[in-house]
């Protein structure tokens, strides 16, 4: 079946029901299914083109209690900064009850006919599936309020298309658009720097095949092996996997004190060095000793026209009109400053330093 869809970029419902009729799966043998799926590139699609699930998916909705009951939603509050908020989310989403197959296809009725307060309804009764898978996402660069509300956006789209006509627990259908959104957004906004959807894929395909040669080789895969067992070329591993590294802020405290940052150790080499400082200096001291030797008129023509003393660098024609000559008598004035100036030992930085 996997085969297939690698083939085609896709699997029917119809074909994953088939494979898991008669195998009875739990709630984390869904999301693995989900996410190898998806490691894979491979979208779970309906005969009409649209997402949807196998009976597996029930699993997930058995962290829900019975229909018409509240349910506590429990979760490890102490992994998120906002606490508060959290909280009162979680109390005010285990105050609407559950919703039973017969309540689930009546609402739906309700919302093809364009009835909004059915579709508030059913959005609500169904937000502790959203909590649920949004704890499988933690620790992958989004808070946990954020993969809620990422996932409620899939919840809304999947109210959205929801046909109760093809006989579809509501909850089964759900959990493939909450799975969907909630990736989506770790892939567009869990890093600094984005990745490319496509990229992400890749990247989590890498992490699959690592990880497996790790339990089979019982050591780190060189990244010849991983190549070999993906098929792929070790250059294209080796620029997936430089894609994983997350980016480091210059402001990172350095040492036991913090008193150091990490850009205080982080050479600009746009900068020049101390030497090339200093011999610059140099070059420049005798460039000035060896103008302050020649008569005012000369000193001021190599000063125009090679823009030393705060002057700008100008033409023959420009400096003749400045001095009232033709450019012609400038340029046999400069020529001969410039021969004169080579006899001063001084002076031999001159035209490095122009």
């Amino acid at each position: 079946m996997v085969a297939d869809g690698r083939e085609r970029g896709y699997l029917t419902f119809a074909e994953i029901a088939h494979c898991l009729e008669e195998v009875e799966v739990t709630k984390e043998q869904v999301k693995e299914l989900h996410d190898y799926l998806v490691e894979d590139g491979i979208d779970i699609v309906s005969s009409d083109g649209r997402p949807a699930v196998s009976d597996a998916g029930r699993a997930e909705a058995s962290a829900q209690k019975e229909p018409g009951t509240a349910k506590k939603v429990e979760v490890d509050l102490t992994v998120e900064p906002s606490l508060d908020a959290l909280r009162l989310y979680l109390r005010s989403i285990g105050r609407v009850g559950l919703l039973n197959a017969a309540q689930e296809v009546m609402l739906a009725k309700r919302i093809e006919r364009g009835d909004m307060v059915a579709k508030q309804h059913m959005i609500e009764a169904n937000l502790r599936l959203v909590v649920s898978i949004a704890k499988g996402y933690m620790g992958r660069g989004l808070t946990f309020l954020d993969l809620i509300q990422e996932g409620s956006l899939g919840l809304i789209r999947a109210v959205e298309k929801f046909d109760y006509r093809r006989g579809y627990k509501f909850s089964t259908y759900a959990t493939w658009w909450i799975r969907q959104a909630v990736t989506r957004a770790i892939a567009d906004k869990a890093r600094t720097i984005r990745i490319p959807v496509h990229m992400v894929e890749k990247l989590n395909k890498v992490v699959h095949v690592e990880r497996q040669l790790v339990q089979e080789l019982g050591r780190e895969p060189t990244r010849e092996e991983i190549a070999a067992e993906l098929e792929w070329t070790v250059r294209e591993v080796k620029d997936i996997t430089r894609m994983a590294q997350l980016p480091i802020s210059l402001e990172k405290p350095i040492g036991e004190d913090d008193s150091s940052e990490l850009g205080d150790f982080v050479e600009d080499e746009g900068a020049a060095s101390p030497y090339e400082t200093a011999v610059e200096t140099m070059r420049r001291d005798n460039v000035k000793r060896a103008l302050a030797a020649l008569p005012a008129r000369e000193r001021e023509v190599i000063e125009m026209r090679y823009g030393l003393k705060g002057h700008q660098a100008r033409t023959l024609e420009e400096v003749g009109r400045a001095f009232g000559v033709t450019r012609e008598r400038i340029r046999q004035i400069e020529h001969n400053t410039l021969k004169k100036l080579e006899m001063l030992p001084e002076a031999q930085g001159l035209r490095g330093a122009s």
